[in-house]
Order: C-alpha cells, then structure tokens, then sequence
C-alpha cells in the first residue's frame, strides 16, 4: 500500500479498478475495466468483459455502503442464464485499486456481495452492498414452541448425508417445473422429505435448490411436488438428491431423528389462552353455578298468609366435591335431595316466575339453571 501512496503521490498515475466474484458454489470470477488483462492472487481479471462500476459511497460509521456495478453480458463471463438461475446472489465482491503497470501496488477499496441484479437488454445492473448490511438482520434467541434451529446445522448437529435422510434418484418426468416423478421410491416412506430440499446435481440446475411440498411413492416411482419451480430447468435423466424434512415439533425431533438433547425449542411455553383456564382441581370444571334454586309451594295467599319464598339448595355434586375436599376431617354436607342436580321447577304461585311483561309464567314452565 505504501508504494500504491508514492505512485499517487507522482501525479502521473496508471490506475484501474479491479473486481474479483465468489458464486456461492466456489466459482471465482475476475473483471476489470483495463483494456488489458491483469493477473495477482491467482487471479485473472479479464478485460473484456465490459464490467463497469459507479462511485463507491462508503461512511466511516454503520451506515450500509452501496454502489453499483454495470456489465454487458457475456456467455464466457457473466451469462444471462445465470443470472436468471440466482447463481449470482449473495456473491461475494473485492474491489482493488490498482496500478496496471505494477498490480503489485493495489488498495481493497471495497468488500461485500450482490444483492438485486437486473438484466436490460445485452446488460446488467447489479447492486453491490458492503459488510455492514449484515446488521441489518435480526439475531438472538427466539422463545417459542418449535425449533429454531435448521435441520442439519451446527445447533441441529443432525448428519444429512447418512442413507436414511439423503435419497439420490433419477428424474422421469418433469410437469409446471415443479412436479417430479424420480425413478425408485426408496425405503422411506410417504412425507418423508416433506418440507426437505431438492438439490440437483447435474443438468442446466446444476447446484441448485428447492424446498419440497409433497412426497409420497407413487406406482414405483418417488412423486415429488416442489413449493415452486427452479429458476433453471430440470429435464428428464438428472440427478437429484432428497433431504429429510423437519417440521420443528418435539415429537418429530425425538422419533424421527432422535435428537432430542439438541432441540431448540420450549415445548413448555403456556400459549396466549393459559390464563383462561379453570384452575380447578376438582371434577367440575363446566363454569356453570354451584348453586340453583328451588321454589317451594305454599297455598294460596290471603290475609295474613306469606309470600311463597325461595331458598337455596347445594347441588348434590357440589356437596361431594366439598367433602372430599376436606380429606375426611369429619364435615359432611347433607343433601335432601336424592337427585343430583335436578331441574328447577316453577310450582304455585311466585311473583319470581312473572316475564317482563308483568305477565305469570304457565305452570308448566322450567327455570332454566341459573
């Protein structure tokens, strides 16, 4: 970097920018907008493939440094189909300063990935963001019922590659994309890989993924529905590879997989309604009243006679419960009633038993509980 300084510190410069894309699958690719080749970190940075950029707009605080870089696509370099496939997302980008004269003296100007690319005709436009863009993603531990943990990873510690949770068959026939018919349906049964991915192993979707719908042995054969289609297509003779599924519940975690002791989740958490449940320990939990009312018949009213009244009789079911909640300390409750519980019956006449109207009920008529 020194020498970088005393170059520009001449005043006559040689400078260029150098751009160096790691794909997710380990691809390296080298762009620079010299009209020559430059070659440094066992990397050829290829003039000619049109690859331009903006200016960068960096900060020295947390703010997400973002630029743009702009290309003409090219079959040997940057293809369309790739693009379209997703094989550039999420790449990662270094960007050099460079004196081509001399690439040893060179400057990281610039480090991060691809975020959006969108294709215009015979170019791209793709939108480059810087290392600080991963604080925008939410991280911690989440409290919840399922696991939080992904199926096979460090937290997981699940191995994938064992024969019982990868299954590798050979494409049949391809509907809508997403609607496979593999060759062999193995020995796992239906749902297996019901919420796994599908990986393709070779084909124009070579390394690419898709998350599975529906799995079930169909006629011989394996029919797997995917969520949605890839973004390359599968033909017929392809290679791919099933991964077992996980819905994240406990009891999947302990039967299927047997991986218990790393479950992520607290199958223990009271939901949003515990706190309208009946704490009762008892037999009645119908939140109905441990108290209905009888009305008693009295002859008819004249001078000096009372008014028919109402009293209060414990329910025959009631009176059990208080007894045995007393674990035998010798109170008992008496039920006069050898009926548990009956229905309340209106007998003669009671101003209780008139409607709103002012109108007597018909003597046939039942209270209903109260």
């Amino acid at each position: 970097m020194t020498s970088l300084m005393d170059h520009l510190a001449t005043g006559l410069t040689t400078l260029c920018h150098a751009w160096a894309l790691t794909r997710a699958d380990g691809m390296v690719l080298g762009f620079t907008d010299h009209d020559l080749d430059l070659t440094f970190d066992a990397i050829t940075f290829r003039a000619d493939s049109g690859l331009a950029a903006r200016a960068l707009q960096q900060a020295t605080g947390l703010s997400v440094d973002n630029t743009e870089a702009l290309g003409v696509l090219s079959d040997a370099a940057i293809s369309e189909a790739d693009i379209e496939a997703g094989r550039f997302d999420g790449a990662e980008v270094r960007c050099w300063r460079v004196n081509w004269a001399d690439p040893s003296q060179r400057q990281l100007r610039f480090r991060g990935s691809i975020g959006e690319m969108r294709r215009t005709g015979a170019a791209f436009t793709a939108e480059l963001r810087g290392l600080t863009e991963a604080l925008n993603r939410p991280l911690g531990r989440i409290y919840q019922k399922p696991c939080t943990a992904v199926l096979g990873d460090a937290s997981c510690r699940v191995d994938l590659t064992g024969p019982d949770h990868a299954l590798s068959l050979e494409v049949v026939t391809v509907a809508d994309g997403r609607i496979l018919h593999l060759a062999g349906s193995g020995t796992q049964p239906a749902g297996w890989f019901r919420r796994g991915r599908l990986q393709v192993q070779d084909g124009a979707a070579s390394g690419l993924w898709s998350t599975i719908k529906q799995d079930r042995p169909q006629d011989g054969l394996r029919l797997i529905e995917l969520w949605e289609p890839l973004r390359a297509a599968i033909a017929p003779g392809d290679q791919v590879t099933l991964i077992s599924g996980c819905d994240k519940r406990f009891a999947t975690c302990r039967v299927k997989f047997g991986n218990l002791v790393n479950f992520q989740g607290f199958p223990d958490l009271p939901g949003d309604g515990w706190m309208l449940r009946d704490p009762a320990t008892g037999p009645l939990r119908g939140g109905s009243r441990r108290w209905r009312r009888t009305a008693i018949s009295s002859p008819p009213r004249g001078a000096g006679s009372a008014r028919p009244t109402a009293i209060r009789r414990p329910c025959r079911a009631w009176a059990a419960t208080v007894s045995a909640s007393f674990g035998g300390s010798g109170a008992t409750v008496s039920d006069p009633n050898p009926n548990p519980c009956p229905p309340t019956a209106l007998t003669g006449p009671n101003r209780r038993g008139r409607n709103g109207s002012g109108k007597p009920l018909p003597a046939t008529a039942s209270r209903p509980p109260l």
